[in-house]
């Protein structure tokens, strides 16, 4: 699958995501880009899902017209994250086309 972190995700996530196609929007110029373009943009290159920890993405965007799936990690903290990246892969591995989904993060 291939997969766009948005900018506030947490990057050393992507070394647990193998098998796929991992790049943030750093690495694309498209760190300034707002949800809707940055939607947009992703769809238009060819993303199937789009890795976010921004919480209002599903209030902003209308998703239900997208081809790209979301998942959003509600905490942009990589010590957070780390205790929860086998339940993290599990939900990647089973996204599909225009899926939406959180995952809640406690505090390490």
């Amino acid at each position: 699958m291939r997969i766009l972190f948005d900018h506030c995700t947490p990057a050393p996530l992507r070394r647990y995501l193998t098998g796929h196609s991992v790049d943030t929007a750093a690495e694309r110029g498209w760190e300034e880009l707002r949800n809707g373009v940055l939607l947009d943009r992703a769809e238009a290159e060819g993303y199937q899902l789009l890795v976010t920890a921004d919480q209002g993405i599903r209030h902003q965007q209308n998703l239900a017209s997208r081809r790209i799936a979301v998942l959003v990690l509600l905490s942009a903290s990589w010590p957070d994250t780390l205790p929860h990246v086998d339940f993290i892969v599990a939900a990647v591995d089973q996204m599909t086309e225009g899926d939406v989904r959180e995952i809640s993060i406690t505090r390490a």
